[in-house]
């Protein structure tokens, strides 16, 4: 993570609400992920009820690359160690992965209002 002491004022205030929207985005795209693969997979393959993943499949997707793009542009200012970085990747590819993201999301930001 960036060394907050050195960002001025304005940086604190535009990471942290980049990362309040990561974990908004990341709460969306665990739940689509969750529901696609728990819900709409089974009842397609058990019951042979396809519409339930013809439907959740492209939201999933939507939701799966806003989630990326927003992770892709908190990273890209800067300062994250690469440990960091591919837990913000792989969390979007494991199920209930994204809900154990929002509480260390809201540790990196609580930890930017310390700063302030």
């Amino acid at each position: 993570m960036v060394d907050q002491r050195m960002l001025p004022q304005a940086a604190l205030a535009l990471e942290h609400a980049q990362l309040k929207r990561l974990e908004i985005l990341s709460i969306i795209e665990a739940t689509t992920l969750v529901l696609l693969v728990c819900v709409a997979v089974p009842l397609k393959h058990v019951f042979g009820w396809p519409l339930g993943s013809t439907i959740l499949g492209p939201v999933h997707g939507l939701a799966f690359l806003a989630y990326s793009w927003t992770a892709l542009q908190t990273v890209a200012a800067g300062g994250w160690r690469r440990r960091e970085i591919a837990r913000l990747f792989i969390v979007a590819f494991l199920p209930f992965a994204g809900y154990f993201n929002i509480a260390w999301l809201r540790r990196m930001s609580k930890s930017l209002q310390g700063v302030r």
